[in-house]
């Protein structure tokens, strides 16, 4: 049984792109820090174009694999597991799905706010691997060794991009680019879509972090003077941004499969892998464009 090279790694590549629409999501956090937004209101956005994506995904690996069946080829029998084999597997999510029903569940039901949920996360995570005897003091070490790197990463590029922003301002570039967006005699929603296409040629060649700093402080006052719903174009952004992940040239995702994917995997099978991921989180993007409710009804309806 072998699966097709291309449809494998192009699969991986973008459902490990939707890790940026699952809470805890560090973009939808690092968004709702710089627009000034609700990280609990996008985290319950993002949940229905999420699962539009999942099964945009799904449809069209089903219907693939239903025209070429060699891409998807069924296991032997003798591969098979049994009941009982999959209830033992089942078994060692017990623990990472408490985990995750324990911080979302938090976050959800609002009863606690995002950094006091991720820090309850921090707690039970410690907790599992002290139960299963798999916390060292090298993986402990390591594990904040990491933290303490990311955090002086996002610290240092908040530092530089809030310096370059604030003489932006200063000489007033932010008045003349939103007096320039809405004097355009366009509607808003030309005006939005304008946005992602400079946020996806910047996603071409830039990292997501270094593009939401730069970016936001300029675009959201245009989204709130246009009386368009922040959340909603948080929701967009992180689209724009998963497809930025697997869209060479830049690519991160792609260049983090490659490393760990094997000797006969190149990188261009790679990019080929994953140009019809990429077409359908447009799709996707533009489904939501077009219905704002897809993002904004689950938030609306749980605050009733």
């Amino acid at each position: 049984m072998k699966y097709n090279k291309q449809l494998a790694v192009g699969t991986i590549a973008a459902g490990g792109a939707l890790g940026t629409m699952i809470p805890p999501s560090i973009v939808l956090i690092m968004y709702g820090v710089t627009a000034g937004v609700s990280t609990g209101e996008l985290f319950k956005a993002t949940l229905l174009p999420g699962l539009l994506l999942a099964t945009l995904y799904m449809i069209y690996i089903y219907v693939l694999c239903k025209l070429n069946p060699d891409h998807g080829p069924a296991l032997p029998e003798s591969e098979v597991l049994s009941f009982s084999e999959k209830i033992k597997t089942l078994k060692n999510l017990i623990g990472p799905g408490l985990i995750a029903l324990w911080v979302l569940g938090s976050i959800y039901g609002g009863i606690c706010s995002v950094t006091e949920a991720a820090a309850m996360g921090c707690i039970a995570t410690f907790v599992v691997l002290v139960k299963r005897r798999m916390l060292t003091s090298d993986s402990l070490k390591s594990a904040l060794l990491e933290t303490l790197q990311t955090c002086g990463k996002l610290f240092w590029l908040s530092l530089g991009a809030t310096a370059l922003i604030g003489i932006f301002n200063i000489m007033g570039g932010s008045r003349y680019l939103s007096g320039l967006m809405q004097g355009l005699p366009y509607s808003p929603m030309v005006i939005v879509i304008i946005m992602m296409v400079i946020l996806a040629i910047l996603g071409m060649f830039m990292d997501w972090i270094g593009i939401l700093i730069l970016t936001m402080p300029i675009f959201i006052p245009i989204i709130k003077s246009l009386g368009l719903d922040p959340v909603w174009f948080g929701v967009l952004f992180c689209m724009n941004m998963q497809i930025s992940f697997i869209s060479p040239p830049f690519g991160p995702a792609c260049f983090y499969l490659k490393s760990v994917a094997p000797k006969d995997v190149s990188l261009m099978d790679i990019f080929r892998g994953v140009i019809p991921f990429i077409i359908l989180q447009v799709i996707a993007l533009a489904i939501v464009m077009m219905f704002p409710d897809i993002a904004l009804w689950l938030p609306s309806a749980l605050k009733q």
